[in-house]
């Protein structure tokens, strides 16, 4: 029998493990010409944290769940936003103020929007 791995929650998991803050997740699927049916935001307070958060992520699912990210963006450059293509979700994670500036909730103002609490 095999066991069904919910995505989004390893994703929560595993951005929390390295103390990623700060996670909404917007609903698209019901939005017409969305790129993915959800994305799942995030930030860290350093560059260092927010690349440290991406790599973990990537090594969680390929360990826990087999999956690859179809793309990658950000990894090399200055990491202030590093996003992860899973197919149907993209995983964004930035510095506060990269994610102030480009504000992808607004953006995506008319999906449904959830905001994850802090563990701490």
């Amino acid at each position: 029998m095999t066991v069904a791995i919910d995505t989004r929650e390893l994703i929560i998991d595993a951005i929390r493990d390295r103390k990623g803050r700060s996670i909404t997740v917007v609903d698209l699927k019901d939005i017409p010409g969305a790129s993915a049916r959800s994305f799942i935001i995030a930030e860290g307070s350093s560059t260092t944290q927010v690349s440290s958060i991406a790599d973990h992520l990537r090594d969680r699912l390929i360990e826990d769940a087999g999956s690859k990210p179809f793309n990658t963006d950000g990894m090399r450059d200055s990491s202030e936003w590093i996003v992860l293509d899973y197919g149907d979700i993209w995983v964004h994670i930035f510095l506060p103020e990269t994610r102030r500036r480009y504000n992808l909730e607004e953006l995506w103002s008319d999906a449904a929007i959830t905001s994850i609490p802090d563990l701490d």
